[in-house]
C-alpha cells in the first residue's frame, strides 16, 4: 500500500486551474519559458512544458512531448475557462442574482468583442 500512495503523489502535477493562472500574462509565461539554471532539476530547468509543467532533460524530449496525445490533450483541457467561486456558490444557490449579472456582462463584452472583429474584417476586405 506505501509503494501506491508514494506513486500517486511522485507523478502528481499541477491542476488546471494553477497552470491557467501560469498562462493568464505574458510576464508569467515568460518568466517560467526563461528560468535560470537550476542542478535539481531535469535539463537543468531549461526545458519546461508550461502548459503540462513538465520538465525534460533535452530539447527533442520535450519537442516528443509536444507532438504527444497527452501533452495535446491538456491543451484542449486549458482552453476551458476553469469554474470559479462565484460559478460553485451559485450551483449550490448562494449568490445566484450576482453570478447572473457576471453571466451577462460577460456576454455583452464577447458580443462587443465580435462586432469589433467584425468590423476589423470588413476594413480589410474594403483595403
Amino acid at each position: 500500500m506505501g509503494s501506491i500512495r508514494r506513486s500517486k503523489t511522485k507523478r502528481r502535477t499541477r491542476d488546471l486551474d494553477q497552470v491557467h493562472q501560469d498562462l493568464s500574462s505574458k510576464a508569467s509565461v515568460q518568466k517560467l519559458s526563461n528560468q535560470p539554471l537550476d542542478e535539481n532539476k531535469p535539463g537543468l530547468g531549461q526545458y519546461y512544458c508550461i502548459e503540462c509543467a513538465k520538465y525534460f532533460e533535452t530539447d527533442f524530449a520535450k519537442t516528443v512531448h509536444r507532438r504527444g496525445k497527452n501533452h495535446k490533450r491538456r491543451v484542449r483541457m486549458l482552453k476551458e475557462q476553469p469554474y470559479s467561486q462565484a460559478e460553485a456558490d451559485a450551483a449550490s444557490g448562494l449568490g445566484v442574482e450576482k453570478y447572473m449579472k457576471f453571466v451577462q456582462t460577460y456576454e455583452h463584452k464577447k458580443e462587443k468583442d465580435a462586432q469589433e472583429m467584425q468590423k476589423i474584417e470588413s476594413e480589410m476586405v474594403t483595403e
